[in-house]
């Protein structure tokens, strides 16, 4: 599911409210928060009933609920992960490893991402970031220049979007789909691309998350 920064905070402070107050809040209470206006909080809540992540009554003024399993990073800990590397959407590239930590609050800026704490989430977590090179899933919102979450996995489901190591250390981010005669298949999401055909491949995630900065 692709959520920018501010879908993102919106789901938090949903969530934080049902947790510690029981309700939802108010479309204002939201815009408070946030230090927009009412309008624009209608816009991300349309957008995210759009992506299936929230829903709502429009006739009762609490019914801001999120949909049942979605992955939403705790604003009780640091909103950050461990970036390792880059990930190849077109041809496969060679995935390089680095010390080093997406943090949120640093890319898109400590007024949007207020109430994280800084720090480490990464640490021990089964989540972990790359950032998209390509174009290949295009026609699903996945960008060049995207960053994706990826929960750390080493089986899939036929549909969903992995990141896949074929050959020698060559990795790539396509929807995996197991094949009648046993191959996999490796299909982009843009019609310039063909699939990448394999006997065997060994997956290291699945994405549960796209984060896009916008200037």
């Amino acid at each position: 599911m692709n959520l920018t920064p501010k879908q993102l905070r919106i789901l938090q402070l949903i969530r934080e409210w049902r947790v510690t107050r029981g309700y939802s809040p108010t479309m204002q209470e939201l815009a408070d928060a946030l230090g927009v206006c009412k309008v624009t909080i209608f816009e991300h809540l349309d957008a995210l009933q759009r992506k299936g992540a929230v829903r709502r009554d429009k006739n009762k003024a609490r019914s801001l609920s999120i949909a049942e399993g979605l992955p939403i990073p705790d604003e009780a800990t640091p909103l950050s992960f461990p970036l390792v590397g880059r990930i190849a959407a077109g041809v496969p590239i060679e995935k390089y490893e680095q010390n080093d930590q997406l943090r949120l609050e640093e890319l898109f800026g400590p007024r949007l991402m207020r109430g994280a704490a800084n720090g480490g989430h990464g640490n021990g977590s089964p989540t972990f970031a790359l950032r998209v090179e390509g174009d290949s899933m295009r026609d699903e919102g996945i960008l060049d220049g995207d960053y994706v979450l990826v929960e750390r996995r080493e089986t899939a489901r036929n549909g969903e979007r992995v990141v896949a190591l074929i050959g020698e250390g060559e990795t790539t981010l396509k929807r995996f789909y197991r094949e009648p005669d046993g191959r996999i298949r490796l299909q982009p999401a843009n019609d310039s691309f063909v699939p990448i055909i394999v006997d065997d491949c060994r997956i290291q995630g699945v994405v549960v998350g796209v984060l896009r900065r916008y200037a």
